[in-house]
């Protein structure tokens, strides 16, 4: 008796590619996303830089760029969400006219996609919420916002979110797995480049001093753990409904203090450049992290 594939629903996934998954299209494609999303940030930059600073001054239209690129601020960090269109439209012009496929291929079946993604999300939000109180209570932990200020503010960040998770879906685990996946089986290919490439882009020593690494280590677990999901299922949403909830706790529920903590309603304070400080915290996300796809895949059934 075989064992089945649990990875058998990825030649349906990656079908749509095999007409144009050659390797110098693929590459060229994600070069032309790159530049095209790190072009379209220093536009928006350099537009709020003219707008604003005649309207309000230099001093106070230096604040709200910070505000938009640490997400320091409610409005910034919302700005910042929603900026990830500037990922979303690339990566869907690239599909429609370098490999001449529809967008929508990029999601799976549609229909599937969303219940997939809605079935992991609930679960792993519930998992979150009931297990916030550990984290809150630390000394370390104060409030954030006010319940009233949240509360305004999420009907206006939360489409953000959605953005900015769908774009990297759609770029990760839509498009480069996708033409990976057409060009070989190994996992080696489609799994495991696109995301060390997801750990490398939050690789950032400047912000996590001697912890970059181990950051850029948890985000490539992340991608690995979306990457099976999305093999396993056929689609991108169960991987959208981890990394959503994922997010959403890290942004609006508990923050780390001066790390997108714009919009949550607690944050944690600690030194992110100490490594005894960050490894207990790490662990905790990792620890997270596997549980959550364990939910998800027992969610799911896959």
């Amino acid at each position: 008796m075989t064992r089945a594939d649990p990875y058998a629903a990825l030649a349906a996934f990656a079908e749509p590619a095999r007409q144009r998954s050659e390797t110098w299209r693929t590459a060229l494609g994600v070069v032309l996303i790159g530049a095209a999303y790190g072009g379209g940030l220093i536009l928006v930059l350099g537009l709020f830089a003219r707008i604003l600073e005649p309207a309000i001054g230099a001093w106070a239209a230096a604040r709200f760029v910070e505000g938009f690129v640490t997400g320091r601020t409610a409005p910034g960090l919302t700005l910042l969400l929603y900026s990830f269109a500037l990922m979303a439209l690339p990566v869907a012009l690239v599909t429609r006219f370098l490999h001449r496929r529809p967008v929508s291929g990029l999601l799976g079946p549609p229909g599937r996609a969303l219940r997939d993604a809605l079935r992991v999300t609930a679960p792993i939000l519930a998992l979150t919420i009931v297990l916030m109180p550990l984290v809150v209570m630390s000394d370390d932990a104060g409030r954030r916002l006010t319940l009233s200020q949240w509360t305004l503010w999420l009907p206006v960040a939360l489409p953000g979110l959605i953005v900015q998770v769908g774009a990297e879906e759609l770029l990760f685990r839509g498009y480069l797995q996708q033409q990976l996946a057409a060009r070989s089986r190994n996992p080696i290919v489609w799994m495991v480049m696109p995301s060390v490439l997801f750990g490398w882009l939050h690789f950032a020593p400047g912000e996590f001093g001697a912890n970059a690494a181990l950051i850029a280590v948890w985000a490539g677990l992340f991608g690995l753990m979306a990457a099976d999901l999305t093999a396993r299922t056929g689609t991108i949403g169960a991987a959208f409904g981890l990394h959503f909830a994922t997010n959403f706790s890290s942004i609006f529920l508990v923050g780390l203090w001066g790390q997108l903590d714009g919009l949550a309603l607690w944050n944690v304070v600690v030194n992110l450049r100490d490594p005894a400080a960050v490894l207990p915290l790490l662990a905790i996300d990792i620890a997270a992290l596997i549980v959550s796809w364990l939910v998800a895949r027992l969610a799911l059934r896959v």
